[in-house]
């Protein structure tokens, strides 16, 4: 504009049409030159001379930080438009679909695997020290172990659960006689002195088979009455458990000797150690029980919300009002936190950056201003010859 300004001038007098060409190109001049101080002062001093009202971006930060963090917080983070935008998601049909995918929860399982040595190296001696004294035995010495054990018999008789037990130790009952036989007619031979070795052998062979016939009545009777001298002695002992001082204070010694046998010779830190040592072995092998087991239990849990529709529906909800609480409670922090980090920003460099950015479209806005003025000196140059 300044070089078409300079020829206009010059060749004017001869060519008196160019006063027209000199009114665009004066004007575009002053555009040009007027937009390209406007940019310039949204984000540095023009020829850094700290003129008033420029470097617009870099002294306004803070303000612009806060308004950023709260446009943010009033447009992005409220309950509304947050749990309004995630209402039609399927997000626990979705996530189920993903971890069904072996990949996906093995990748998952994995990630989870691989953070667990870390954080295992973390913890020192005196940290698991410290933390067994302050946790564990506190919550030891609490411990009503007599309270506990009947609990663990009445979920297991609920459900029949002892009934293997005793299957269990029927068998093994059973084992015992046939393999010391010998030793019982021995002790019958001890005690009656009197009667023929072989007249004792046989009563001894007879009472083995009694008792080991009595044994396979009960294991397939599930009505035998052994099987229910069983059962009442186990709901008696329950009732003891429940209700017996006596129980009481043997659990309470059980619990001291076991807090005693925990602080010998710190045994916890040995046991911590070995602890460690299994763990980062299994997670560190090519073939990780731990991470199959977790990979196939996130697999599971995926495929059961997946064939449940009543469960994803479940989900959706908590996941929505999860939102909700979150948005509600932490909405302010985090727009906060925005404003935190604008405001640690270096001006400068915050200023460069976004001239950067949007370079391209400050170039048009110098040039668009620049045929704007040109535009304007025209129609003030013909409005100047109309009034004369």
């Amino acid at each position: 504009m300044i070089g078409l300004l300079i020829v206009s001038i010059i060749f004017q007098r001869d060519y008196p049409a160019l006063a027209w060409l000199r009114a665009f190109a004066e004007a575009g001049t002053v555009g040009a030159i007027a937009d390209w101080y406007a940019v310039v002062a949204l984000f540095r001093h023009p020829f850094g001379i700290p003129v008033p009202h420029t470097a617009i971006i870099p002294r306004n930060q803070a303000r612009i930080a806060d308004g950023l963090g709260s446009f943010v917080e009033q447009n992005f983070l409220t309950p509304e438009i947050v749990v309004d935008r995630l209402r039609g998601q399927n997000a626990a049909g979705a996530v189920a679909a993903w971890l069904v995918r072996p990949e996906n929860s093995r990748l998952i399982a994995c990630s989870v695997a691989d953070s667990v040595p870390a954080l295992l190296r973390s913890f020192d001696d005196q940290e698991v020290a410290r933390f067994f004294e302050r946790t564990v035995v506190p919550q030891l010495r609490t411990l009503d172990v007599s309270r506990l054990a009947s609990n663990v018999l009445t979920i297991l008789t609920k459900g029949d659960h002892h009934q293997p037990l005793l299957d269990h130790g029927l068998g093994a009952l059973e084992r015992w006689l046939v393999a010391n036989s010998k030793v019982v007619k021995a002790k019958f031979s001890e005690a009656s002195r009197y009667t023929p070795a072989r007249f004792d052998a046989y009563i001894v062979s007879k009472f083995v088979e009694g008792i080991i016939a009595l044994l396979h009545e009960a294991v397939a009777n599930p009505e035998h009455e052994l099987r229910q001298q069983f059962d009442a002695a186990v709901r008696e002992l329950i009732c003891k458990l429940q209700t017996s001082d006596d129980y009481r204070r043997v659990g309470k010694a059980w619990t001291r000797d076991c807090i005693r046998y925990l602080r010998q010779e710190d045994y916890y830190r040995i046991l911590w150690e070995r602890v460690r040592t299994c763990l980062i072995a299994d997670i560190g092998s090519e073939r990780s029980p731990i991470r199959d087991t977790v990979a196939a239990a996130l697999a599971s849990i995926g495929k059961s919300v997946l064939e449940d529709p009543g469960i994803q529906q479940k989900l959706n909800v908590w996941w929505l009002d999860l939102v909700r609480t979150v948005m509600l409670r932490y909405g302010r922090q985090i727009s906060a936190l925005i404003t935190e980090v604008v405001q640690s920003w270096n001006a400068e460099e915050v200023g460069r950056k976004i001239e950067a950015e949007i370079g391209p479209d400050l170039q048009y806005i110098r040039i668009n201003g620049t045929f704007v003025g040109g535009t304007v000196g025209v129609l003030l140059h013909a409005g100047a010859l109309l009034l004369v």
